[in-house]
């Protein structure tokens, strides 16, 4: 089957970031911030609300806008050769836990390398072996790596995370920047590895389009994980809707870090607005991705827990109880 063949070529490879070591203190180096330019809306943008990043030195926004953020990826021209500086230790928080965990997105958005664009793919991504070539050397990246865990409140040991790059490089990824970096729970390969290499493959096949792909895997790798991880799966259903009936599926789960609820909603309606409202007329929205997938952050009108709500998207509707 395709999907056994995809595990056992992952299984080959390694991670998206270098192995951990038993790291000593940390020396001191020169540091610089990250520099970076905003992508053109036309070249990618990501479905994902993305808080404003944090700056070196100061904390992430503490609250998630649910409605004014576009989400864009940024380029970043941050040095391979300079240890950057990471959140303030304690500021950043994972979404969920273990192997399907996801950054929190004000820490780590993701950001992009300007030498990959759809123009270049033939001369990067595309050829073999072409990410060691751009991939930061350890001993710079160990010594953000464990500031980086002290970010995201890590105790545990560094052998423990991978220091991935969340927007792969095998994706046109940034190299070094503290966007695109963060703990990523587990040894490499990892069940993230086999999407990567699915959505690469795609994209040198001409199936689908570099921005699509930097989009899907920044807006929410793990549905596509499972979808790929699931029995009779072929490859995750990137860019095309099932023909079938409108139907939904809904649920809350109440963040006490932002004070307010992510509403996972799942349809066969992607790449369209969805709006949860409550009793109280409350409303916020946001867009499912290219499978059908979205995180709503909502901010409930009243006394929350207990109270019912409803998701719409296209003719689908569905409802939960907070």
């Amino acid at each position: 089957m395709l999907v056994a063949a995809l595990l056992v070529a992952v299984l080959g490879q390694t991670g998206c970031a270098s192995g951990a070591s038993n790291a000593g203190s940390v020396s001191t180096q020169p540091t610089s911030p990250p520099a970076s330019a905003t992508v053109p809306a036309s070249t990618t943008r990501t479905t994902e609300r993305v808080a404003h990043s944090w700056q070196p030195g100061g904390r992430p926004r503490p609250g998630r806008s649910s409605s004014s953020h576009s989400g864009s990826l940024v380029f970043s021209m941050a040095s391979n050769d300079v240890v950057q500086p990471q959140p303030a230790a304690g500021s950043c928080h994972a979404i969920g836990t273990g192997l399907y965990s996801r950054p929190d997105r004000a820490c780590t958005p993701g950001a992009l390398n300007p030498a990959v664009t759809q123009a270049t793919i033939d001369r990067t991504i595309c050829v073999e072996g072409w990410t060691e070539t751009v991939r930061p050397p350890e001993s710079i990246t160990e010594q953000e790596k464990q500031a980086s865990m002290a970010a995201y409140g890590d105790t545990g040991s560094m052998g423990a995370y991978e220091y991935d790059h969340f927007v792969p490089l095998e994706l046109g990824g940034a190299t070094n920047d503290p966007r695109n970096l963060w703990p990523e729970p587990g040894a490499s390969p990892n069940p993230k590895d086999a999407v990567e290499d699915e959505l690469r493959q795609r994209v040198c096949d001409g199936q689908l389009s570099l921005a699509r792909a930097q989009r899907e895997i920044a807006t929410n790798w793990v549905s596509l994980a499972r979808r790929l991880s699931a029995p009779g799966a072929s490859s995750p259903p990137v860019g095309s809707a099932p023909r079938q009936a409108p139907e939904c599926t809904l649920t809350a789960s109440y963040s006490p870090t932002y004070n307010n609820y992510d509403v996972y909603f799942h349809s066969n309606q992607p790449d369209q607005t969805v709006t949860v409202t409550d009793a109280y007329g409350h409303s916020d929205s946001w867009h499912t991705d290219g499978s059908g997938y979205a995180d709503v952050y909502f901010k409930s009108g009243g006394s929350a827990p207990g109270g019912q709500i409803t998701a719409r998207v296209g003719q689908a509707t569905c409802s939960a109880t907070l």
